[in-house]
């Protein structure tokens, strides 16, 4: 059995020494990942300094960072850390990004800390403990009604086949101008999820799924009270084709649009 909350611990201390590199060093040197996307040399910097920090405080549990790869068994436990979880943001001096770092057990997420340097804000959870910005408890919205919702997108697609892609995106953007409050691209998956579960937010809509992206602001907003599942409305998880977030009484008027999206002649 694991010590869910040694181990949330660890992750709340790790992302702290992360956070130490995130104010302090600027974001240097730029490296190409493909079409429009590059890290930083904080990127790197902070995925080395975590990375150095859970080998020696947990050895026998691997890491998947987004910058490095993965170590260790990914059917056992494992760490999912995005260094800095919108990056480009970062990088344009937009203080909406962070550090997002899970513990993975059988392919879900039952840790999750995601720490907003420029916002002085940590969200932290363990699977059965609740959810919690800054010590306090958190809960999801109440919002029972989508024309009340405000609602979080994820990024437009680049690099290959994005075009397809972004067709879906686009139709599905027009449907919730129609139908929802206020539409959002804040640009960092970890603050989409974080601020669903502080009630910020009512829902996020991310119809792709990285773990160092997602899986620590999975478990917050599960443990807030929200609906997090895959695109047929199945329970997310590690494996799922997208990202779900949502308060409960709208999550299935959200699938529906996202449907509607999918079929729609324009996204063809």
């Amino acid at each position: 059995m694991i010590d869910i909350q040694a181990l949330l611990e660890v992750a709340v201390e790790a992302t702290s020494i992360g956070r130490e590199v995130f104010l302090t060093q600027a974001p240097g040197a730029r490296t190409a990942k493909g079409d429009r996307d590059y890290a930083t040399e904080v990127d790197y910097a902070v995925e080395r300094k975590i990375r150095a920090f859970l080998a020696e405080s947990t050895p026998s549990i691997g890491v998947l960072g987004e910058e490095e790869g993965g170590s260790g068994d990914r059917s056992q436990m494992q760490w999912a850390l995005d260094p800095v979880d919108g990056t480009i943001n970062f990088a344009q001096g937009i203080p909406l990004c962070g550090i997002s770092l899970a513990l993975v057990a059988d392919r879900r997420p039952v840790v999750g800390v995601i720490d907003l340097p420029f916002l002085d804000t940590r969200y932290t959870a363990a699977a059965g403990e609740g959810a919690h910005r800054d010590g306090e408890p958190i809960r999801a919205s109440g919002t029972s009604q989508l024309r009340d919702a405000m609602v979080s997108v994820g990024d437009y697609t680049v690099g290959r086949d994005a075009e397809p892609k972004n067709r879906v995106k686009l139709a599905l953007t027009a449907r919730l101008a129609r139908e929802a409050l206020r539409v959002r691209m804040f640009g960092s998956a970890a603050l989409d999820l974080a601020w669903v579960a502080d009630g910020k937010t009512d829902a996020l809509i991310m119809l792709s799924n990285q773990p160092w992206d997602t899986a620590a602001g999975v478990v917050i907003a599960k443990e807030a009270g929200a609906r997090v599942v895959d695109l047929d409305g199945s329970d997310h998880t590690l494996d799922s084709r997208a990202t779900i977030a949502a308060t409960p009484r709208i999550i299935d008027d959200i699938l529906a649009l996202i449907r509607d999206a999918h079929a729609s002649p324009q996204s063809s």
